[in-house]
């Protein structure tokens, strides 16, 4: 996938919920990649039950699109975690006025991050990391062993679609998947206690 410098007239547009129709500006940030309308679309469809109420983390924020769309639809809190400086400014201008108290804003990197104990584990993840980055494997594999995903958890991960596919422990199932274009998106629930 080529890099490419978003322009400061970029904008994503949340799809639904409290925020519907709204148009945040995204950040002049080399290789910025917001998650596509249509897949965003997709995505919350699948999630059209699931998000409400929840504790949900937007590894690898970025534009903050996903995080955003999740705190319009209902989202109880929302941990945005992201290293690139210019970002997070923008993340602070634009995102974090409108979520008020349900948004944390933490800058810093996602893997060295989530290489902490949790206090408390989310129901809900976000994992779009840079494709080329290589951060797939490990983010997923520091949520799984340092304890970050509550029972029954869903996990959603976009990476491009010539990407190996990431190892998962058993008891994970594939709800949805799919692909448009150069982009895969797949959405996982974790086991239940004890199941």
């Amino acid at each position: 996938m080529v890099k490419k410098k978003v322009g400061a007239s970029s904008q994503i547009r949340i799809i639904a919920g409290e925020w519907r129709g709204r148009k945040l500006p995204v950040a002049e940030v080399v290789g910025l990649r917001p998650t596509p309308d249509r897949v965003r679309e997709t995505l919350f469809n699948w999630l059209q039950f699931e998000v409400a109420g929840r504790r949900c983390l937007d590894a690898f924020a970025g534009t903050g699109a996903l995080g955003a769309e999740a705190l319009s639809r209902g989202a109880a809190e929302l941990v945005l975690l992201e290293r690139d400086t210019k970002a997070v400014a923008h993340l602070r201008q634009h995102l974090l006025p409108l979520a008020g108290e349900r948004a944390q804003l933490i800058a810093q990197d996602a893997v060295h991050w989530l290489a902490t104990a949790p206090v408390t584990p989310f129901d809900l993840v976000f994992l779009d990391p840079p494709f080329a980055a290589g951060l797939h494997q490990p983010a997923l594999d520091q949520l799984i062993t340092r304890g970050w995903l509550a029972p029954s958890a869903l996990v959603y991960l976009e990476q491009s679609a010539r990407q190996a596919e990431v190892i998962l422990p058993a008891g994970w199932v594939e709800e949805k998947a799919r692909q448009a274009g150069e982009v895969s998106y797949r959405l996982w629930r974790t086991p239940q206690v004890g199941s």
